[in-house]
């Protein structure tokens, strides 16, 4: 495990994207491991627990139509879905379909997507999960981009406006954390109108970037798809982006002036 696997598995990263004028809070069940930030008026101590049950009641329904349907779980590519799937595994497929990638690269984000529209008494939320984004939001955000090793690294963020919400802020990589990933970037980081079409897009971009001369690959694909409205891809000491894509640069969390 190298240095910046131990930084996922650890959720340091999440230091990285606290809003201040946020009230932030952790909610886990089983895998799924979500860092919530809401605007501080509309927050209560109950909220942990009102998505704490949502997250039990989503999972339970979608693990029981796993257990009878496997290739959900193990497919690469798009699957049909069968009768009584639950509405968590209808938004995965169609992320999966329109993406031509399996409907487990959108899990993720249909998570964080799902917790977002239950917060709607919230006009600020973002809901992040692994390192995918749903984000609601009244102001100006930005979003650091992790790319492993790559000098890009925590020196560039993406900057969101509030026209562009809800939307999705998704990021795959071939070289940092758990996820899977047939490809080699640093960063594939998508922008859509929902979380989970960015999730299965990032994994599609990232699967076809295997050296640092194929970004241009991952660009034409993702423009190629309704809903994404931008593409950052990185690897080593390149970058690539299309759409609505306005880089910052930023200073680390640990850097001082």
């Amino acid at each position: 495990m190298n240095a910046m696997n131990s930084d996922f598995v650890s959720r340091k990263y999440r230091r990285y994207h606290r809003g201040r004028d946020l009230e932030y809070f952790r909610v886990r069940v089983k895998q799924t491991d979500l860092f919530i930030g809401v605007t501080k008026e509309r927050y209560r101590p109950n909220l942990a627990a009102r998505i704490e049950e949502r997250m039990y009641s989503v999972r339970a329904g979608l693990e029981t139509y796993i257990a009878s349907h496997p290739e959900f779980l193990t497919s690469l590519e798009p699957v049909a879905l069968k009768p009584g799937a639950p509405e968590i595994a209808k938004r995965m497929a169609r992320a999966a379909v329109l993406a031509g990638v399996g409907p487990m690269a959108a899990v993720a984000g249909a998570f964080a997507e799902e917790v977002g529209e239950v917060l709607t008494d919230c006009p600020d939320v973002i809901v992040e999960n692994g390192g995918d984004l749903y984000i609601r939001t009244t102001r100006e955000r930005l979003v650091m981009v992790a790319a492993g090793h790559s000098p890009f690294s925590h020196r560039i963020a993406v900057r969101i406006q509030p026209r562009e919400s809800p939307l999705g802020v998704c990021t795959s990589s071939g070289t940092v954390g758990p996820s899977l990933s047939l490809g080699r970037a640093d960063a594939a980081l998508v922008k859509a109108a929902s979380a989970s079409l960015a999730d299965a897009v990032a994994t599609g971009a990232g699967n076809r970037v295997a050296t640092k001369d194929r970004l241009e690959t991952a660009i034409a694909y993702a423009q190629s798809i309704a809903g994404v409205t931008g593409i950052l891809v990185i690897k080593d000491d390149r970058m690539a982006a299309w759409g609505d894509i306005e880089l910052v640069p930023v200073k680390g969390p640990d850097e001082t002036d």
